[in-house]
C-alpha cells in the first residue's frame, strides 16, 4: 500500500468520524456539553496540538475548558480579523503555525478555534479542510443551542407575563399580589432583593409596599431607595446598573447589580419597582427588558389594587379617631363566632366627655377622642379590632381571648388612659365574653358589655366590670 492510499484511507476514515461527531454535536442542545465534546474530538483527532476557543460571549467561559473571552485588542488581530471577516486566519512564529477558524452558523458568528500547530508536523491541506468543517459543524450546532435557549427563554418570559397578569386579575389582596409577583422574579431572575414602592401625591415620601423582600424595610434599604427614586423621577426613565457603587454605604452587603422600573399610570409616576444583586453586572440586558415587561403589564393592576384598598379601608375606618367602623366590628365579631372557640368584648366610654366639650370646646373633645383611640391601637395586637362605637363609647373586640386575659388588657387601657391624655380624663369599661360551648348570640354578648359598662359607670367610673352575674368589678 502506497502513501497515497494511506492518505485516502485515512482521510476516509476521519471523515466519517466528522459525520458521526456532527451527528452527536446535533444532538444536544445543551451548549457547556456541545462545547466540551468540541474539545474530545480535538484531542482525538490532533493530539499533538493545542487549542484555545475565542468566544465572543463571556457567558461561555468554563475554568474546565480552554475557552477564553475574545478581546479587542492589537494582540489578537488575526482572531478578531477571522471574527470579523468570516475567514480562515494563519499566524506564524519560529515554532509554529496558528490557524484561526471561525465558529460560525447561519445567522452569525459565535467564536474562533484557535489551533497551535507545531512546525515538525506534516500538516496537510486536507488537515484545514477537517478542522474547517469541524468548525462549521460546532456553529451551526451551537447556534441551533441558542436558538432553542432562546425560544425556551421566551416562552418561560412570556408564561411569566401570562402568570402575572391572571394574578393580577384574580382580585386578591395587594400584599398577596406583591408577594407572588417578588417570588416570581427572584426565581425567574436569581434575584435577591425585590422591592416595590409607592410615591406620595407630593413625590416627597416614598413607601415600600407589603410583600417586598424584608431588606427593604430596614434602615441600610434606606440608601438605595432614596438614590432610585431621585435618580427615576430626574430621568423618568429606567436603571440598568452592573456596578453601582454608593459611597454612603459602609456595610458589608453592597448591592451592585440594579435594575429599577417606573410604575407609570396616566403619565403620572406612582411609583418604582427595584431588582437588585450583590454581584457586578449579574443582570443581563435581556433580563432588564423583561422586567420592563412584566411591570408595564402590572402598573395598573397594581396601582388599582392599591386604590381599591385604600378604599376599603376609608368604607371600614372612622374618619377621626382611624379606629374601624362599627359595621366593620359587627361582621367581624358575628364571623368569629361562627369560626372560633371563644372571644372578649371591650365597650368603653369616655368618662363625663360632655363636660369636656362644654368646658374646653367640641375641637378639644375630638382630640381626646383621637387621644384615647391612639392608645388603644398601641395596646392590641395586630388581628384584634379597636373600634369607634358611637359618639364617645369605643370598643375593642379580642378574637379567641379568654374573659381574664380581655379584662387585663382592659384595666391596662383605662390605666394608660389616665396616665397620658391630656386634658385629664378617665374611661369606664364593660367586659363580655363567649365560648362555643354555651348558647350565644351577637347581640347577647353586646348586652352584657353594655350592662357591665353602666354598671362601672355608676359605681365610680374610671374602672374595669366583667360580665357576670353579680357584675363584678375588675
Amino acid at each position: 500500500m502506497n502513501i497515497l492510499e494511506r492518505e485516502l484511507i485515512l482521510q476516509s476514515e476521519r471523515y466519517k468520524k466528522l459525520f458521526r461527531i456532527s451527528e452527536k454535536l446535533h444532538s444536544t442542545f445543551d451548549i457547556d456539553t456541545l462545547l466540551g465534546e468540541l474539545f474530545v474530538i480535538l484531542q482525538e483527532v490532533y493530539p499533538d496540538f493545542s487549542y484555545n476557543l475565542l468566544m465572543s460571549q463571556d457567558t461561555y467561559i468554563h475554568n474546565e475548558l480552554p475557552i477564553l473571552e475574545l478581546e479587542y485588542d492589537n494582540e489578537n488581530m488575526a482572531a478578531i480579523e477571522a471574527y470579523v471577516t468570516a475567514e480562515k486566519q494563519y499566524e506564524q512564529s519560529d515554532s509554529h503555525t496558528i490557524i484561526y477558524e471561525p465558529i460560525k452558523g447561519i445567522q452569525g458568528i459565535y467564536g474562533v478555534l484557535q489551533v497551535f500547530v507545531p512546525y515538525e508536523c506534516e500538516f496537510l491541506k486536507t488537515e484545514v479542510e477537517f478542522i474547517t468543517l469541524l468548525a462549521g459543524s460546532v456553529g451551526q450546532s451551537l447556534e441551533n443551542a441558542l436558538l432553542y435557549q432562546q425560544s425556551r427563554r421566551r416562552i418561560s418570559n412570556l408564561k411569566l407575563i401570562n402568570e402575572t397578569s391572571h394574578r393580577l386579575n384574580s382580585n386578591l389582596r395587594l400584599a398577596e399580589t406583591i408577594g407572588y409577583i417578588t417570588e416570581q422574579i427572584k426565581s425567574s431572575f436569581n434575584a435577591q432583593e425585590v422591592g416595590f414602592f409607592i410615591l406620595s401625591e407630593e413625590h416627597e415620601k416614598v413607601k415600600v409596599l407589603p410583600g417586598s423582600t424584608p431588606y427593604f424595610f430596614t434602615k441600610q434599604a434606606r440608601f438605595y431607595v432614596k438614590y432610585i427614586k431621585e435618580k427615576i423621577q430626574m430621568e423618568k426613565e429606567s436603571l440598568f446598573m452592573g456596578d453601582m457603587s454608593l459611597p454612603k454605604i459602609q456595610t458589608i452587603t453592597n448591592f451592585h447589580s440594579v435594575m429599577a422600573v417606573p410604575m407609570i399610570q396616566a403619565e403620572n409616576l406612582k411609583g418604582f419597582t427595584i431588582v437588585m444583586h450583590q454581584k457586578p453586572y449579574f443582570f443581563s440586558f435581556e433580563t432588564f427588558k423583561l422586567l420592563q415587561s412584566l411591570i408595564h403589564h402590572s402598573s395598573l393592576a397594581l396601582t388599582n389594587s392599591l386604590l381599591r384598598e385604600e378604599l376599603e379601608k376609608l368604607v371600614i375606618t372612622d374618619h377621626l379617631t382611624k379606629l374601624h367602623s362599627r359595621k366593620y366590628l359587627d361582621e367581624q365579631i358575628q364571623w368569629s363566632m361562627k369560626e372560633d372557640e371563644e372571644g372578649t368584648f371591650i365597650l368603653i366610654d369616655i368618662d363625663n366627655f360632655k363636660e369636656i366639650n362644654d368646658l374646653h370646646g367640641h375641637q378639644v373633645g375630638d382630640e381626646v377622642l383621637i387621644q384615647v383611640a391612639n392608645v388603644i391601637m398601641s395596646n392590641i395586637r395586630g388581628n384584634d379590632i379597636g373600634a369607634r362605637w358611637g359618639g364617645e363609647e369605643l370598643a375593642i373586640y379580642l378574637p379567641k381571648v379568654a374573659l381574664d386575659a380581655g379584662v387585663r388588657i382592659a384595666k391596662r387601657l383605662v390605666e394608660k388612659v389616665a396616665e397620658s391624655t391630656n386634658p385629664h380624663i378617665t374611661v369606664s369599661c364593660g367586659v363580655s365574653y363567649w365560648h362555643k360551648e354555651r348558647l350565644d348570640t351577637y347581640n347577647h354578648l353586646f348586652k352584657r358589655a353594655d350592662e357591665a359598662l353602666y354598671h362601672a359607670k355608676g359605681t365610680g367610673k374610671n374602672k374595669v366590670v366583667s360580665q357576670n352575674e353579680n357584675m363584678k368589678v375588675s
